[in-house]
């Protein structure tokens, strides 16, 4: 099974937050794929956190270095095409990245954030549900 995952799954299980354990189930020999925006949506979570200080920066280093461990398989999509989503959702261009990539390669979203589940619902693509 092939799954397209965001940035807020990710984060979940590397800070080991209380969906991880879900996260890990669903995703259990499945091929994880993400947009290549999902390395600097990364940087940006984790740099966030060091700003507000919720974690220092050895934390954040070392959750970074976690999310290298895990296998993605990064897929280019097209800018240009996914203005149109962004237009169509007002949304912003990373989230739109997300859907674009599990359109094109037709496989379900793995994400925690309630929007970002409903848009993509809302244009036929299968959510996994995170419990």
């Amino acid at each position: 099974m092939k799954i397209t995952i965001d940035t807020s799954a990710l984060i979940a299980v590397i800070l080991n937050e209380p969906e991880k354990p879900s996260i890990v189930g669903i995703t259990k020999g499945a091929q994880l794929l993400s947009p290549e925006s999902v390395n600097w949506e990364i940087g940006n979570a984790f740099s966030a956190m060091i700003k507000r200080d919720r974690i220092l920066l050895e934390l954040a280093k070392k959750g970074i270095m976690e999310y290298q461990d895990i296998p993605i398989k990064f897929i280019n999509v097209d800018i240009l095409s996914t203005m149109d989503i962004v237009g169509k959702f007002k949304m912003y261009a990373y989230d739109a990245y997300l859907v674009k990539c599990a359109m094109k390669t037709d496989t379900p979203l793995l994400t925690l954030d309630k929007g970002l589940i409903n848009m993509a619902q809302s244009l036929g693509i299968k959510v996994l549900e995170v419990k």
